[in-house]
């Protein structure tokens, strides 16, 4: 079974450290987006960047090889990877000799892509994090508003409005306030999230408490982020979109979903959370 309770998620793991791409539980998109009124044909374009902090493993000499990796999953594809069986896949190099980077790149590239079906990308980095920088996110900060809160879950798409009737807007909206838990365990998943659109102004307040909404929701990364594009789809009707969130690292991961009305892919912007 490929849903979410069968997944290693919340149970005792033997942290094995050999090579095994059958570690690998991929959960299908489709029962999810169903739930958002998301069919076959999707309304977005987008990309899962994930980073991972944990990689090693042997060169052939038996010296210990570290890195930083980068994977990239289309939202297009069929699967998402649930995140405890990565860090178990992963994990399983740490004793694996291998010739060099290139070799572990294309075992990573095959495994991963079978598990998402659709072809994920991979691109290691030194492990000085010299090509991923401590940056900002862009935009104007909605945490500074000074609003009361009383709603905490589940997510309400009813505070999301627009003022059709101003000129039309083009801004980028940020927030660190962003809450979700696993689905499974309930553990907290915490992230910033970035909303950069064209079209009729979006009410800043209603926004970030949309935002707060999430607090006590039960849902994964990439299905949140989901759940926000169509929302602010359904209820403001921008002319562009892009909902990009950036997640704390969890078992060595970070997991950084994007969504845009447009084919583009974000830069893998690590903020000072990560």
């Amino acid at each position: 079974m490929s849903t979410p309770e069968h997944s290693p998620l919340g149970k005792d793991t033997v942290y094995a450290d050999c090579y095994d791409p059958r570690l690998l539980f991929p959960i299908p998109r489709a029962e999810k987006r169903s739930e958002i009124g998301v069919a076959e044909v999707l309304p977005f374009h987008g990309v899962d960047i994930w980073n991972a902090y944990e990689l090693s493993w042997l060169d052939l000499r038996g010296k210990p090889q570290v890195a930083l990796a980068e994977f990239h999953v289309p939202a297009a594809s069929p699967n998402i990877i649930e995140s405890k069986s990565f860090k178990l896949y992963l994990n399983g190099f740490a004793q694996e000799r291998i010739s060099d980077a290139a070799a572990l790149t294309d075992t990573l590239l095959h495994d991963l892509s079978a598990a998402a079906g659709a072809v994920v990308s991979v691109q290691l980095h030194a492990a000085d994090g010299s090509s991923l920088p401590v940056v900002s996110l862009d935009g104007y900060l909605l945490d500074q508003q000074e609003i009361e809160i009383d709603s905490y879950g589940p997510p309400d798409a009813d505070f999301l409005q627009a003022d059709s009737s101003a000129t039309a807007v083009s801004e980028t909206l940020v927030s660190h306030l962003l809450r979700s838990n696993c689905p499974v365990t309930g553990q907290p998943d915490w992230g910033s999230v970035q909303i950069a659109y064209q079209g009729a102004p979006i009410d800043h307040a209603g926004l970030l408490r949309y935002l707060i909404s999430f607090r006590t929701h039960n849902e994964f990364h990439e299905q949140c982020v989901e759940r926000i594009f169509v929302d602010l789809t359904q209820r403001c009707a921008p002319q562009q979109l892009s909902v990009y969130a950036r997640y704390t690292r969890r078992g060595g991961l970070d997991i950084n979903p994007f969504r845009s009305s447009t084919p583009s892919t974000p830069a893998n912007l690590r903020t000072v959370r990560q």
